[in-house]
């Protein structure tokens, strides 16, 4: 059923992260058989959207697709514009599925909402989400304040209530974490930090070089605005945290966090990973990650 939906040879799709909207790394995923994934959530506008999306059609002929954020304003205008680009399913996410679900289905594409939790599972599933994608707490990115169940626990609790097709997200780097989640009830998995340590991904090679560096217990959670985000704990970063009076809510602000990846200041917001990060030793390209996942 996944695999009907995303159109894609292999059920591998790309975590999307805005401050890594490339057009070619997106089209080297899907080049690869996986499903690469633009960032769309926070698009100033429209236009933005569509040259993204022009890009990699240019690129690549095999299916691609995008993330939505639900709060965007500007949904109505750049789902359309995917639909018309031949994109078959979206991901959804930050906010409630029931409010956008009828156009996407209206504009005849699909849509997996990105949840946390199995309350929201359910609530997605009711509201007409087509599939969804479990993060697991080891995922790296935004996370919620409430406390979280990891992936092992989380993907076969939400299995057990729900109908629709399951991605799992979160501590999957290779092909064990792949067969461990189809083992636990998912049909494909999503990847976020591995892809990042790829050959064809832009993000700074010092952010790389910290994913690689990254030991086990090397992640946690911080605060980020109103929100955690799982970001790599180097020593220095370690020893300012733990310094007197530092005021990590008023430090790591969002707004600063494209500045910070892009330029490698992350003392303005620490560089996100997932605990995959331990498990990751090497660089490779995309289609060697993808291939000895699927193996």
């Amino acid at each position: 059923m996944l695999l009907e939906m995303l159109g894609s040879k292999y059920p591998v799709i790309q975590g999307p992260i805005g401050a890594i909207n490339d057009p070619s790394f997106v089209a080297s995923i899907s080049e690869a058989g996986g499903y690469g994934m633009l960032a769309l959530g926070f698009m100033p506008t429209v236009d933005d959207a569509k040259k993204l999306i022009d890009e990699v059609k240019a690129k690549t002929d095999k299916p691609f697709g995008a993330n939505i954020m639900i709060i965007n304003p500007l949904n109505e205008k750049i789902l359309p514009l995917l639909a018309e680009a031949g994109v078959k399913t979206v991901t959804t996410s930050v906010g409630f599925p029931g409010k956008i679900y009828p156009l996407i289905h209206e504009l005849g594409m699909k849509g997996l909402h990105v949840l946390l939790s199995l309350k929201h599972a359910v609530s997605a599933e009711d509201a007409g989400a087509d599939g969804i994608v479990v993060a697991g707490s080891e995922a790296g990115g935004l996370r919620s304040t409430n406390p979280e169940s990891s992936t092992m626990i989380l993907v076969p609790l939400i299995a057990d209530h729900v109908k629709i097709p399951i991605v799992a997200a979160g501590g999957i780097a290779d092909s064990r974490g792949y067969r461990a989640a189809l083992a636990l009830g998912a049909q494909g998995v999503q990847l976020g930090t591995r892809l990042m340590a790829s050959a064809e991904c832009p993000i700074h090679p010092k952010w790389k070089e910290q994913i690689l560096q990254c030991q086990d217990g090397g992640t946690a959670l911080l605060p980020v605005d109103n929100m955690m985000m799982r970001a790599i704990i180097t020593p220095q970063l370690k020893a300012r945290i733990e310094s007197p009076g530092f005021d990590m809510k008023k430090e790591f602000q969002l707004k600063n966090a494209s500045k910070a990846w892009n330029s490698a200041e992350f003392e303005l917001v620490p560089a996100g990973a997932g605990q995959a990060a331990a498990l990751i030793n090497d660089i490779k390209p995309v289609k060697e990650i993808i291939e000895e996942m699927v193996s």
